[in-house]
């Protein structure tokens, strides 16, 4: 079992000055035009929105938002965001990259983007998983199946 020992806003930090440097050294296709690149400002909103409604469940729940700690989980979120994604922290830090990239308006910083998913899906949730199906067993494993890892699309 892998043991997390990244905060996931460490992960966001670290996409984010790589995008950066992606922008300065290597900026393919500025596409978006300078006053569009506003825009990112929103969009990075909107993933804190995510984010904080998220914290704000757990905390009203009483159960622990550590990420580094799941295993002391007391219970499980399943309202609210959870309901389309298991993991609504983890998309707004996405959404968040996203509007970053928006902002610095080139295509290099998107490519990252992808890489950020793989890393988070492989260091962070992963095993989060594995600590939630021991704590909750069948009642997590019933809501795996109901609701995607990322998103779930109408």
């Amino acid at each position: 079992m892998l043991k997390t020992r990244i905060p996931p806003p460490l992960y966001l930090l670290i996409f984010a000055g790589l995008m950066w440097l992606l922008h300065l050294y290597l900026p393919l296709a500025h596409w978006i035009p300078q006053g569009w690149r506003n825009i990112g400002w929103g969009v990075i909103a909107v993933g804190v929105l995510i984010d904080t409604t998220s914290l704000g469940l757990f905390l009203r729940t009483r159960t622990t938002p550590n990420p580094l700690q799941p295993e002391n989980a007391s219970r499980l979120v399943a309202s609210g965001p959870y309901r389309f994604t298991r993991n609504p922290m983890y998309l707004g830090l996405f959404i968040s990259l996203t509007g970053w990239a928006i902002f610095l308006g080139c295509v290099s910083p998107m490519l990252l983007l992808p890489g950020f998913i793989a890393v988070v899906t492989h260091f962070q949730i992963k095993p989060e998983e594995e600590a939630l199906e021991r704590i909750f067993g069948e009642e997590y494993l019933a809501y795996k199946q109901r609701v995607p890892r990322w998103l779930k699309l109408p």
